[in-house]
């Protein structure tokens, strides 16, 4: 009540989510009452009287409307927040960040379920928002690789009477980024007016196939690729004018857009047979224990040891080295959070990647070793490296961020790269000569030799049936959750 009587200063930012309760209205009330609370800056406070799903928000599984408001989508292409933080569909959903338009900025839209859901999804989300006044002008348009355009720069704000004819399909398509793209057919001369799948145009699959509403235009798709503009594609017209960093005229192939498109057709079928593409068929999904914003953990198939992990990217990347920021940023949080389960049954963590040159997927391996020989691992890879002919490169921060950095400093796309990262935080790191022969296995058998596992040094010798899989996995998500980072 000190809050609200106005005994005690009302700490901004503050924020109630989920079910937030009755009292938070007089909170929120007394806090508007503040004039510095109020108006639309990037890092301030807007109190509204309650908060919606937004239509156009990304969020595909959703078969009705109730809960959306055009109101709020409007204010929130107005005022373009970093964070738009909603719970009247009860559902979590965490979308991709989206650019805003004449803003440089990327905002991320959160729902959230209701506490205590049957389901058990998500009703609290933690952030940790630096505010806009100390970020530099990078740091403030720094956008990940899965960022996407905004949802509002599409024809979605219609009256009621209008959105209450649409069907279910068009709410459950939205994040497919229609376009009406018959004045662009008209004006170049072929076509009757469909609507294109901007996810087809922009990676060159869609999820959907053949169960997709929206024409997969493979000849938009080439000019896409050619770097032209993709309103202009689809509108005939770019609203952004000389600000867009785009093409605005359709452009010819020439030899170098050919070889990039040959690339981009033979990633999407390499990703659609990956074994660590969410996408793909051939996903073990039934081992997969957390999913974050860029990464996912899984549960090795044939492991060493018991809870031994994958962490692994959800786009299909060769490498968790060349990784933007925010995509470290994440990968420490999960690293984090395994160290702190292990340590919780007397066990530390190792982690080590192989990237060969010709590396598809990446995949970071997390095993647990008893805390007792926890002080043996540097010397055992040390003891291996000498029998190989080599020696590691040895580096040690007191940040791991700082560490990984260093890694990437060592790091040649050229060449094959081996590194392990001990308990004390020490980093030993071996660039793979040109005809220098490397075992791929090299991290799993130099610790089956630390703990005496030989037979396991082969995981095609540790496979277990899926339904051992299933109930490993389920165990291991058990007693994680206190520590998953996306709980």
């Amino acid at each position: 009540m000190g809050y609200v009587e106005g005994r005690s200063e009302i700490p901004i930012p503050t924020y109630f989510i989920g079910d937030y309760g009755v009292g938070a209205p007089k909170v929120l009330l007394a806090a508007s009452k503040e004039t510095g609370n109020q108006g639309f800056k990037m890092d301030g406070l807007k109190v509204c009287k309650n908060l919606y799903w937004l239509k156009g928000s990304g969020k595909f599984t959703l078969q009705e409307s109730t809960g959306s408001d055009s109101t709020v989508a409007e204010l929130v292409s107005e005022i373009k927040p970093r964070y738009h933080i909603a719970g009247t569909k009860g559902v979590f959903y965490a979308r991709e960040p989206y650019s805003n338009v004449d803003a440089v900025h990327v905002t991320r839209f959160i729902g959230l379920s209701a506490v205590g859901n049957k389901d058990k999804q998500k009703f609290i989300h933690a952030i940790s928002p630096t505010p806009a006044s100390i970020m530099s002008a990078s740091e403030i348009s720094m956008k990940s690789t899965n960022t996407t355009i905004s949802p509002y720069s599409t024809p979605l704000m219609v009256d009621g009477n209008e959105a209450s004819k649409r069907s279910s399909d068009s709410v459950t398509d939205s994040q497919y980024w229609r376009y009406d793209v018959s004045t662009k057919r008209q004006k170049h001369g072929a076509g009757s007016g469909d609507k294109m799948c901007f996810k087809f145009v922009s990676s060159g699959t869609c999820p959907r196939e053949e169960n997709c509403h929206f024409q997969h235009d493979m000849a938009a798709r080439e000019q896409f690729m050619r770097g032209v503009c993709f309103d202009f594609i689809n509108k005939g017209k770019c609203e952004r004018g000389p600000d867009c960093n785009f093409k605005h005229s359709l452009q010819e192939e020439s030899e170098g857009n050919a070889d990039r498109r040959r690339r981009s057709d033979n990633a999407s079928a390499r990703s659609k047979e990956c074994w660590f593409c969410i996408s793909s068929a051939n996903v073990e999904s039934h081992l997969i224990i957390s999913i974050g914003e860029n990464f996912y953990c899984a549960l090795a198939k044939g492991p060493l040891v018991k809870d031994h992990v994958l962490v692994i990217p959800v786009e299909h990347l060769p490498n968790t080295i060349a990784l933007s920021q925010q995509c470290e940023s994440e990968l420490d949080r999960f690293q984090n959070s395994l160290k702190k389960f292990y340590k919780n049954q007397e066990k530390e963590a190792v982690f080590f990647e192989w990237v060969s040159k010709r590396s598809t997927h990446a995949n970071l391996q997390v095993i647990p070793v008893p805390s007792s020989k926890a002080a043996a691992v540097q010397n055992i890879f040390n003891f291996a490296a000498d029998k190989m002919g080599f020696k590691f490169e040895v580096t040690k921060f007191n940040n791991n961020l700082e560490g990984r950095n260093s890694l990437r400093t060592q790091f040649d796309k050229n060449l094959s790269f081996f590194y392990v990262e001990l308990p004390d935080g020490t980093k030993l790191s071996h660039v793979v000569g040109e005809n220098e022969k490397f075992p791929a296995q090299f991290g799993r058998e130099v610790l089956a030799g630390l703990l005496d596992l030989a037979k396991r040094a082969d995981w095609r010798n540790c496979t277990c049936s899926k339904e051992e899989e299933t109930k490993m996995a389920s165990d291991f998500k058990a007693q994680f959750q206190e520590f998953d980072p996306n709980e």
